[in-house]
């Protein structure tokens, strides 16, 4: 079993509507009740916050402080990490001029946020992620992306930076400057960083579709068949340097056509994740509401297993309302699976009742407008 990563202290002042608020914990599981909009949700945004990017919510930095608050907020952990005892703060400061993240660990400020990843991993599991399947494919992708950045915290640097130099291509080609020089430079540019994003989303789901397929039947929960689709297919057998030449040639040929669309027509940005019940061979889009629920669980939990297997540390796991549609005997199985992975997990629901099968493996809290208090 991976080694268990879990958070003893977190202390946060001034986040949503926490004007101060102080947890002391083990490394047991934790449950947060409460009615809703109490702030179960903003405590677990708090924890999701200890990961590169901007949280479970996707919430600009500054609507995350609390309204009226005279500065910016703060979120503070103590946790056994990957690499021992840490202490872990960041947060931000309005009276500066900008809203820029501030991350110290150990109390030195850090270089960039991708240093998180060298202490814990983060993954979640909300009510807003339910609509996956049947929504735009940029909301797949970006799910995608998130698993990748889990094992892999470089990816994130060359999205970015792939962004940046496709808003540079598009410019050019809108303001009519197609200058072969300038433009081949930063084809090339996107051709790599290209091609090293969509190898690294073909090489997640390799191991993950693995995973699933060896631990399906070991599960109440679906599997998930993993495919991804609109950049390059069945291509990806050949080598990198030759797929980096084969999409720069797509750009240099559509510049014209990229000039009139507005925008780059061809890339990995373009590309989307196709998931299917694999018990019953069926698109995912295609099945109930509650399948697909089941098959998102199943999917997250898989991908907790497989961060833990290849890391050797189980992830936190934020699982907000993740028993409210199950009944008594699949919420039993999802707690047995959750406390199979090894680490710590947070959860949320209105009522503590629906988690008594967690018993003793869980530390209760309740939540309420600001205030938490053992239950």
């Amino acid at each position: 079993m991976p080694d268990k990563v879990f958070i003893s202290r977190l202390k946060l002042t001034d986040f949503r509507n926490y004007a101060a608020a102080a947890l002391t914990l083990d490394e047991r599981h934790v449950v947060l009740t409460g009615d809703n909009g109490a702030g179960k949700t903003n405590l677990m945004e708090a924890v999701s916050l200890l990961s590169p990017g901007r949280g479970l919510r996707r919430a600009s930095y500054a609507d995350a402080t609390r309204i009226h608050a005279p500065g910016g907020f703060s979120i503070f952990a103590e946790l056994e990490g990957m690499d021992g005892v840490v202490e872990i703060g960041t947060g931000i400061d309005t009276t500066d001029e900008s809203t820029a993240r501030r991350l110290r660990i150990n109390g030195t400020p850090a270089k960039t946020v991708d240093e998180l990843t060298d202490h814990l991993r983060v993954l979640w599991l909300t009510p807003a992620m339910d609509g996956l399947f049947t929504g735009g494919s940029s909301e797949r992708r970006r799910f995608l992306d998130r698993l990748v950045l889990s094992l892999d915290p470089a990816h994130g640097r060359r999205a970015s930076d792939f962004e940046r130099a496709m808003r540079s291509r598009n410019k050019l080609l809108s303001e009519g400057r197609f200058d072969p020089s300038w433009l081949a430079g930063i084809e090339e540019q996107m051709a790599s960083l290209g091609i090293a994003m969509a190898i690294a989303r073909q090489e997640m789901l390799g191991l993950l579709s693995r995973l699933v397929a060896e631990t399906g039947e070991a599960t109440p929960f679906p599997s998930a068949a993993l495919e991804l689709s609109g950049f390059l297919d069945g291509q990806f057998d050949r080598p990198a340097v030759d797929l980096e030449d084969a999409y720069a040639a797509m750009l240099r040929d559509g510049r014209y056509r990229d000039a009139a669309a507005g925008r780059t027509l061809d890339g990995p940005h373009r590309a989307d994740l196709l998931v299917r019940h694999r018990e019953k061979d069926m698109e995912a889009e295609r099945c109930s509401t509650g399948e697909q629920k089941a098959l998102l669980v199943g999917l997250i939990l898989a991908h907790a297993r497989l961060v833990g297997n290849l890391t050797g540390y189980a992830p936190i796991l934020l699982l907000d309302e993740i028993a409210a549609h199950l009944d008594e005997g699949r919420r039993a199985a999802l707690f047995d699976l959750i406390d199979g992975l090894g680490g710590q997990a947070f959860m949320t629901g209105t009522d503590k009742a629906m988690f008594s099968a967690l018993g003793e493996r869980a530390q209760f809290l309740t939540v309420s407008h600001g205030g938490i208090t053992k239950s």
